[in-house]
């Protein structure tokens, strides 16, 4: 029999999955705060966890998509190097940036990102 914790954490991978497959991403918005308040994760904690958890998500929605033509080198290449930099840079200040600072920059994209859907 399952116990709570590990219930918890395969219905926040089962949620993740579904939400980064289906919309080709966004799964560190569900996640961050699934970590947080389902499994009790620091918030720091919970970025970079979502981190680890989203990479082979990404991976795998990344080989169906490709399988499925859904793909332009013209653009993932460019793309994906400005990812890889961005990543570094957001991890090293992640460990430099208070806590607030982290929760309230996630905050404001979450919320940007929801009035960019709704326009």
């Amino acid at each position: 029999m399952l116990n709570k914790k590990t219930f918890k954490g395969i219905f926040t991978g089962l949620l993740t999955g579904a939400v980064n497959g289906l919309f080709g991403g966004g799964g560190g918005m569900v996640v961050v705060p699934l970590l947080k308040n389902m499994l009790g994760y620091e918030e720091k904690h919970a970025h970079a966890t979502a981190i680890l958890i989203i990479a082979p998500i990404c991976a795998a929605s990344a080989i169906t998509y490709i399988l499925n033509g859904y793909f332009s080198a013209e653009v993932v290449i460019p793309a994906a190097i400005g990812s890889v930099a961005g990543g570094l840079i957001g991890a090293f200040l992640l460990n430099k940036l208070p806590e607030f600072i982290v929760n309230a920059v996630f905050i404001v994209v979450m919320l940007a990102a929801g009035v960019r859907m709704l326009i």
